[in-house]
């Protein structure tokens, strides 16, 4: 099979990035439109679509990958697999830790491992990239097929018999959460719902792998099928039916992120293949190129680089504070340039406080987007 280049796959991956980048920071996270905000529990939200389309993204990476593994030894496969899995998740930690000091008081003090979180994005995407690789390079493509409707009906039992009677698609009836607790400990688990729950927990991850086999699977059908009409209609077609079917599921396991249900599989993986189709209409049949596809394109150049990197630089620049004012207790408020460049710039804009916070955000891709530019323009491609 000759593969052909697919601009709009490269689009498609760095728009996801761009996107992941946007909602991950906000001028304040407690102004923020409804639309980049995730959603409470059950339920839905465009933000909510953004790291199932990168896990999408990365199958369809692996589908070019994949045939020259194949065509190799067991142990090419296995180191390069386990070295670039062990790369990814390690990033994370890295970013989880750093950097690796805070002030307490007006001293800077070691961070201490106890309290630092394992799991996050970057981890769960090593886990999905390790497994699925694992699934796809022995068992081809019709078991691998097999073996994630499994993993998704699998999930849904445990999830249903495991939970608290009654509350098992519950935060607090959720089965996994009490299996991450009692592995990872509760120290190195999120707790940004109020008690100690990880959206990126073990259990969840499980569901999350198959989002990588199926977008291994349409990248594989694309090449195989070429560029023509009668690819881009089954594409569509069958993400239409996925997202019926995720909508059907939705009514006996509930569309939620945070636990990641195997509705929610089925319906945001047919909403990127709706959304992919949609790309490769307009840049591979329209031809309909321009700079807004430059401007997403060099986001999938190097696409965890600059994610890392919109994550790691703000914590870095937060070590760099100074006095801004002294309140009416006579406590000094400190700030740094990011939290000042929000403050005093963007929060002053319009007064619905969410614009602020948005353009802060929007700020924040372009810098990340003028980075990827250079880094393009000079061929460097930080690969992980």
């Amino acid at each position: 099979m000759k593969q052909q280049r697919y601009y709009s796959l490269d689009v498609f991956r760095g728009a996801t990035v761009a996107l992941m980048i946007l909602v991950n920071n906000p001028g304040s996270w407690g102004h923020i439109f409804s639309p980049l905000a995730h959603a409470s529990w059950h339920g839905c939200t465009p933000t909510d679509l953004v790291f199932p389309f990168f896990l999408f993204a990365v199958g369809n990476a692996m589908s070019f990958v994949m045939p020259k593994l194949q065509q190799g030894n067991d142990s090419a496969f296995w180191g390069k697999v386990i070295q670039r899995t062990i790369m990814i998740f390690g990033i994370g930690l890295f970013l989880n830790w750093s950097p690796f000091v805070k002030f307490s008081e007006d001293v800077l003090v070691w961070k201490p491992w106890e309290n630092v979180r394992i799991l996050g994005v970057l981890q769960r995407i090593a886990l999905c990239y390790f497994f699925a690789s694992v699934i796809i390079y022995y068992g081809k493509s019709r078991m691998a097929l097999f073996i994630g409707m499994m993993i998704l009906v699998i999930y849904w039992v445990l999830t249903f018999s495991l939970g608290v009677p009654g509350h098992m698609y519950s935060l607090s009836g959720y089965f996994g959460n009490a299996m991450d607790q009692q592995i990872l400990g509760l120290t190195h688990i999120y707790k940004g719902e109020g008690v100690p729950f990880d959206p990126e927990g073990l259990t969840s991850t499980l569901p999350a792998i198959v989002q990588v086999i199926f977008g291994y699977l349409v990248g594989e059908y694309i090449q195989l099928k070429g560029k023509n009409f009668d690819m881009l209609a089954q594409l569509l077609l069958t993400g239409v039916v996925l997202v019926l079917v995720g909508y059907i599921w939705d009514f006996s396991f509930p569309i939620n992120k945070k636990i990641w249900t195997s509705s929610y599989v089925f319906y945001t993986t047919g909403l990127a293949m709706i959304t992919l189709g949609m790309f490769i209409y307009l840049l591979e049949f329209k031809e309909a190129k321009g700079r807004w596809s430059q401007f997403f394109d060099v986001f999938g150049k190097n696409p965890l680089f600059i994610f890392v990197l919109s994550g790691f630089l703000p914590r870095v620049l937060a070590l760099l504070r100074w006095v801004d004012h002294v309140d009416e207790k006579g406590e000094k408020v400190y700030t740094s340039a990011l939290p000042w460049f929000y403050e005093h710039v963007c929060k002053n804009i319009a007064t619905d406080l969410r614009i602020g916070s948005l353009l802060y955000a929007l700020c924040m891709i372009a810098f990340m987007g003028l980075l990827a530019y250079i880094l393009d323009k000079k061929k460097i491609y930080i690969k992980v």
